[in-house]
């Protein structure tokens, strides 16, 4: 089996420029494969699970993964599957978002001596003459093509300025010099990058003479519709600090029924064998699997030590245990206790809910607990006398989201 087939069986596969030559090549030779990541934030987030883990495949099968951090594409932006402009970034918040990816994907890859590399675009875009670039380089983009990529085609209507225009050949460019430079054979990347790594195909094909391929993997969606990664308390970040690593376990424990042996196969390194076995749980028993899903997620992302506690927090949390583990705490004066906090203020104050109209709809419905009773009244005051043995106040939202309010 060649790492195309691992990829296949997994659902990883979305589109690819040639299948058979590929899954040749990768059965042939040492691949260099490539995926851009680009700077808007200090942090990954879910959404970019899948392109993480299919570096550590390719790796993990004996191929060379290229990391490309897009300081350069990032100054212009990817209109891919955005409806408006993004903020364009100062180039210092660029620089800065850049070096914290950079360092937020080193655990994922073994970035030594002839393993995985790391660029950034911007050591060869930014020297760009844009006169010799639009001579040498635009000259092999059609603008009927151009108009007709998806990425480019869905804008139209509500606007694409002409700055975005240009992502498509930037990014087609990085193609081609990665191929002339480094030997670079193959792009993957979401499915809405699809036109743009086309793109990098021909471009390369016409500049260099070399025969490169592309592949994109499916935009995951939940068996609801849901965009991955996003929940009603916002993106769940691969960082620990942005989102907690129990709240990183939960966001997986729960998946729906329908999504656990899809995302079994795509989000973990299990044998197939064991993800079928864990497919064919029932009922009750599903949660088994759910378990076994977002334990290994979390062990990925954030080491097996957090993954631990992260479980045994969760377990105690749902028995109504006393065990704080995991579970995220937030201090508040013990002055401002004695006084009394609506129980909407807290909520909203703590992250359990985004907003107080949103916490007030929840405790209205019956959904907020304090202590693991129902809240009678959105504007119920929570007090130091609500404290518990363990001296903090729990708080639940719904049947699985718990905050700990600790007084100090």
């Amino acid at each position: 089996m060649s790492v195309y087939d691992t990829f296949m069986e997994r659902g990883f596969v979305e589109q690819c420029t040639d299948e058979a030559e590929l899954s040749q090549l990768f059965s042939d030779e040492v691949v260099l494969g490539y995926i851009g990541f680009d700077p808007t934030a200090t942090s990954l987030h879910v959404g970019s699970l899948i392109p993480i883990l299919s570096l550590v495949h390719l790796q993990r099968e004996g191929h060379r993964p290229i990391v490309l951090v897009g300081g350069g594409t990032g100054m212009v932006g990817d209109p891919s599957g955005k409806t408006e402009m993004r903020q364009l970034l100062t180039l210092e918040d660029l620089a800065h978002n850049a070096e914290a990816i950079k360092n937020q994907l080193s655990p994922f890859l073994d970035f030594s001596e002839g393993q995985a590399i790391m660029v950034n675009n911007v050591d060869w875009l930014a020297p760009l003459n844009y006169i010799e670039m639009l001579r040498d380089v635009g000259r092999h983009f059609s603008v009927n093509r151009m108009l007709a990529a998806e990425s480019v085609k869905q804008r139209l209507e509500t606007g694409l300025s002409f700055i975005e225009f240009n992502y498509m050949v930037l990014q087609a460019y990085d193609f081609m010099h990665l191929a002339k430079e480094m030997g670079c054979r193959l792009q993957m990347g979401g499915n809405d990058q699809w036109g743009n790594i086309v793109a990098g195909v021909d471009l390369t094909r016409r500049m260099v003479g070399t025969t490169v391929y592309g592949l994109t993997f499916p935009l995951i969606t939940t068996s609801t519709g849901q965009k991955m990664g996003k929940t009603h308390a916002g993106t769940v970040w691969l960082d620990a600090a942005r989102t907690s690593p129990y709240d990183f376990y939960q966001y997986w424990v729960n998946t729906t029924d329908a999504d656990v042996e899809r995302f079994l196969k795509l989000f973990t390194f299990l044998p197939l064998e064991q993800v079928d076995e864990l497919a064919r749980l029932e009922g009750s028993a599903i949660n088994e699997a759910k378990q076994v899903l977002a334990f290994e997620v979390t062990k990925f992302v954030h080491g097996e030590a957090e993954a631990q506690q992260a479980a045994q927090a969760a377990a105690a949390a749902f028995a109504g245990g006393d065990d704080a583990g995991g579970v995220p705490a937030t201090g508040i004066t013990k002055d401002r206790l004695a006084e009394g906090i609506p129980a909407f203020t807290l909520f909203n104050e703590v992250g359990l809910c985004k907003s107080g109209s949103e916490a007030r709809r929840l405790i209205n419905q019956g959904g907020g607990y304090l202590n693991d009773e129902k809240i009678s009244a959105f504007d119920q005051a929570i007090t130091l006398d609500d404290l518990g043995d363990d001296g903090a106040i729990w708080l639940r939202a719904g049947k699985k989201k718990h905050h700990r309010v600790v007084p100090e």
